[in-house]
């Protein structure tokens, strides 16, 4: 039974946790996403990111009310942030929440965060394109 009737799917805040620290343990390795993250993350500063980014994640399912922010536009100011990335990112994710979480708490995350992340791919898509092209659609 879940704590809250709120929350999207059963999972505990310290998985939560441990998947966002792993996640980002790999993250700092990997030959693309590490450089990008690393050009706006000095390493002392992870812990706080990786505190950020655990609140957001409370907030999108078990709706805590601990994140306060707008990931969308950090994303789209970020200009070494291209959509591409969002495959490797959400690849290495699937990976960390199959290896930390049961299979179906794992499933439910991976769908919630491809969600978030087509929401992220399709917004940088619109801003990004040039003002004399049409829209893209898909």
């Amino acid at each position: 039974m879940m704590s809250n009737p709120l929350q999207r799917f059963e999972i505990s805040p310290d998985e939560i946790q441990q998947v966002v620290r792993v996640f980002y343990a790999r993250i700092r390795q990997h030959p693309e996403l590490g450089p990008v993250f690393g050009a706006h993350i000095d390493r002392d500063e992870w812990p706080a990111h990786e505190a950020k980014i655990a609140d957001f994640w409370r907030n999108a399912i078990l709706r805590e009310n601990s994140y306060s922010g707008n990931p969308m536009r950090v994303h789209l100011q970020t200009p070494e942030i291209n959509v591409e990335h969002f495959e490797m990112w959400l690849g290495l994710f699937d990976q960390t929440l199959s290896e930390e979480l049961d299979p179906t708490a794992a499933g439910a995350f991976s769908a919630l965060a491809h969600r978030i992340g087509d929401g992220f791919k399709f917004g940088i898509q619109q801003m990004r394109r040039p003002a004399d092209t049409p829209p893209v659609l898909k």
